[in-house]
């Protein structure tokens, strides 16, 4: 598969980032001080859709969904999603009903403003270098999906360079059945074009989301393999790597490069 770099992707990227700096502090800052007035972090969440609204709109990137009428109001989830761009945080962030949170890597937590907010938001940090903490972490995420609040994983672990989905971590299914409740899969396809990690070139184009049924634990009867692989199967039938350019017209996304700078889940 291979993505020939428009000519203008690296000056579109930079601009892009350059928007995406003065954006993320604006909107953090609004989203922090969201979470004073309506302490039940209703208005934050409206804030937090609007900016990856913005920079969705920013990036000329148009989005298409499909069932979302799968999903019952007032039941909370945990999402699951493959990940291959940062601009999967922005779709999910833009989309998703409800009221969720995300599980970040500590080091994230660090960045002023946009830290804070995450946290007084209600995101959960996980320090990958300490397992007994980063199972306390998991612990409270599941709590809190029992209290109602919805959580989105990226099972994969991290933002994968290539079109095919690595293999699952553990902990999106170990909270799904401590908190006793379903795992949505959610299939994104389009985004390993518009910013393959490791790169600040951005190529504009569709996103394509499907959102699969509901995967309910206790049908399982506590088997996580079993369950680690309905969730993989349903995500797997949705997504198209090659969206939307198909296998004749992509092109092997640049190599990673750098650190991991995304949300993810890996334990």
């Amino acid at each position: 598969m291979s993505i020939k770099p428009r000519p203008l992707s690296l000056a579109w990227g930079l601009w892009f980032h350059f928007g995406l700096f003065f954006i993320t502090i604006f909107m953090a800052s609004l989203a922090f001080l969201g979470t004073f007035i309506d302490p039940s972090g209703n208005l934050s969440q409206r804030i937090s859709g609007a900016w990856g609204r913005l920079l969705l709109w920013l990036g000329r990137i148009p989005v298409q969904v499909e069932g979302l009428e799968r999903l019952s109001p007032g039941q909370s989830y945990v999402y699951a999603a493959n990940h291959r761009s940062n601009f999967d945080i922005y779709v999910l962030i833009s989309l998703l009903p409800g009221k969720f949170v995300w599980i970040a890597k500590e080091s994230l937590f660090k960045i002023p403003i946009f830290g804070q907010a995450i946290r007084r938001m209600g995101s959960i940090p996980v320090d990958r270098s300490d397992l007994q903490k980063a199972i306390r972490s998991l612990n409270q995420a599941a709590a809190m999906i029992r209290g109602g609040t919805s959580t989105i994983v990226f099972p994969e672990g991290t933002r994968a360079p290539i079109p095919e989905l690595l293999p699952f971590k553990k902990g999106v299914f170990f909270i799904a059945v401590k908190a006793e409740q379903p795992i949505v899969p959610v299939s994104i396809s389009g985004t390993l074009y518009i910013q393959p990690r490791g790169t600040l070139r951005i190529r504009p184009g569709p996103v394509k989301v499907v959102i699969s049924p509901p995967i309910h634990p206790k049908d399982f009867a506590n088997k996580k393999g079993e369950l680690m692989n309905a969730v993989r199967a349903a995500l797997e039938a949705h997504y198209d790597p090659y969206f939307p350019y198909g296998r004749e017209g992509s092109n092997n996304p640049p190599p990673s490069r750098g650190r991991e700078s995304s949300i993810t889940l890996e334990h």
